[in-house]
């Protein structure tokens, strides 16, 4: 994206920001409450039109894009909530997420109509595998609404990864996630940079400064800052921003400093 503007009447949400997420990248958008984040989010998903400025992918330019076409693309997303659908199996949610596979059609493959016997096995495989791989398997037949939240956003994120998307996009995915299985999401995110790509939206600053290649920092709808982990905690700039907020990016990498030696990650 490049030179992105949003403007809602007469409010600007963003002013030419720029930003490109680099093949098997992680890169991280952050910034305090109101920066801007989701809105520039919104406007990689196809959510929100650009007032001005650019969005290209493989080198070509996305007109007019809409959330539909993702998938074709080649690309994944989640959202800060689970967005389930509660009258399907969380091995069915997940199967929605593979349609771009689909031979026969993913509702012929879902409802089992004539010819799509063959396909249907092989969706249902490709969501099994996405379950295990966030070691949700054991959940396949149950619905999300019998599913505590942390189990829901691994199954969200099962339903984004089961497309094998070049470029995943995920908006705040440790929402309601506790130590433990925040840091295993660090884990998976950090794998994932071996076979897609990944933009980050978080305000969780360990998780961010741990799993981010590159981090592009807004305020108030303007980029302050870009570079790397190390960069970004030492950017004078950056802690300004945030001072009054609730994250406290110095206190953040003062901890992250003695826990791992400063480094951002492996």
């Amino acid at each position: 994206m490049s030179g992105i503007s949003v403007a809602f009447g007469g409010v600007i949400a963003l002013a030419d920001v720029s930003l490109t997420v680099e093949p098997g990248q992680v890169h991280g958008l952050i910034g305090p409450n109101g920066a801007g984040k989701t809105t520039l989010f919104n406007v990689a998903c196809g959510l929100v039109r650009p007032t001005a400025g650019r969005i290209t992918w493989r080198g070509n330019e996305l007109r007019r894009l809409r959330p539909s076409q993702l998938s074709k693309l080649g690309i994944a997303r989640t959202l800060q909530g689970v967005g389930l659908f509660a009258g399907l199996t969380v091995l069915e949610n997940v199967m929605v997420g593979a349609h771009r596979h689909a031979r026969a059609g993913f509702g012929s493959a879902l409802f089992a109509l004539p010819n799509a016997d063959k396909d249907e096995a092989r969706l249902r495989e490709r969501a099994l595998a996405a379950l295990t791989e966030l070691d949700a398997q054991a959940y396949a037949g149950r619905y999300p609404g019998s599913l505590p939240y942390p189990v829901q956003k691994r199954v969200a994120l099962a339903r984004a990864l089961v497309s094998d998307p070049d470029l995943l996009l995920l908006d705040e995915p440790a929402s309601g996630l506790g130590e433990d299985e925040m840091h295993e999401l660090g884990e998976l995110i950090r794998g994932l940079s071996a076979r897609m790509s990944v933009l980050l939206v978080e305000h969780h600053m360990d998780l961010v400064m741990k799993v981010c290649d590159q981090i592009t920092v807004l305020d108030s709808g303007k980029p302050i800052a870009a570079g790397t982990p190390a960069e970004v905690q030492a950017n004078p700039a950056v802690t300004e921003a945030y001072l009054g907020d609730d994250v406290d990016v110095a206190a953040d990498a003062a901890e992250l400093t003695q826990v791992d030696g400063g480094r951002a990650h492996e």
